[in-house]
């Protein structure tokens, strides 16, 4: 077994999500779900076939972001993986419903920070094991660090 380390690519502004998944009609559902969560994003969906055809699946209403998931989920090339990546939307709207569909089976993350995904290789083929999202911890929190935070969720609408 190899294992890669394959860095995802997150257009200027945008987040993804990223998980496992495991039929045809997944690509469908989402583009439906982001549609009725999230009316205002612009968004793109790919998902891998992991039979049959094993096509890359995609949809979206942005072609940009529809191009950038398949770019990616090529570049990963496992089987049963989809991303959405989102403009004008923070997962947060999106991540309950995405995570009650019946074909999810996983989520690896949802963020706008740099993400590698580790990615094992056999001779059958490709599975993520996990990502690396973001940075390590330089520090705990201080009390003007906790008063930034809760200003800056009260200033994007998260909190009154």
């Amino acid at each position: 077994m190899e294992l890669k380390s394959i860095r995802i690519y997150i257009p200027e502004g945008c987040n993804i999500i990223l998980g496992q998944t495991h039929f045809i009609k997944t690509a469908e559902d989402l583009y439906e779900i982001v549609v009725t969560a999230a009316s205002q994003a612009k968004f793109g969906i790919a998902f891998t076939e992991a039979s049959g055809p094993c096509l890359i699946r995609s949809e979206g209403n942005e072609q940009e972001l529809i191009d950038a998931c398949v770019k990616n989920l090529a570049e990963i090339g496992a089987g049963h993986v989809f991303m959405i990546i989102l403009r004008n939307a923070f997962p947060i709207a999106v991540l309950n419903a995405v995570k009650n569909c019946p074909e999810v089976c996983s989520i690896y993350c949802a963020t706008a920070n740099p993400v590698e995904a580790v990615v094992a290789e056999t001779g059958q083929g490709r599975g993520i094991l996990g990502v690396i999202d973001g940075f390590p911890p330089r520090g705990v929190e201080s009390e003007p660090d906790r008063s930034g935070r809760r200003e800056f969720l009260r200033k994007i609408g998260y909190k009154l």
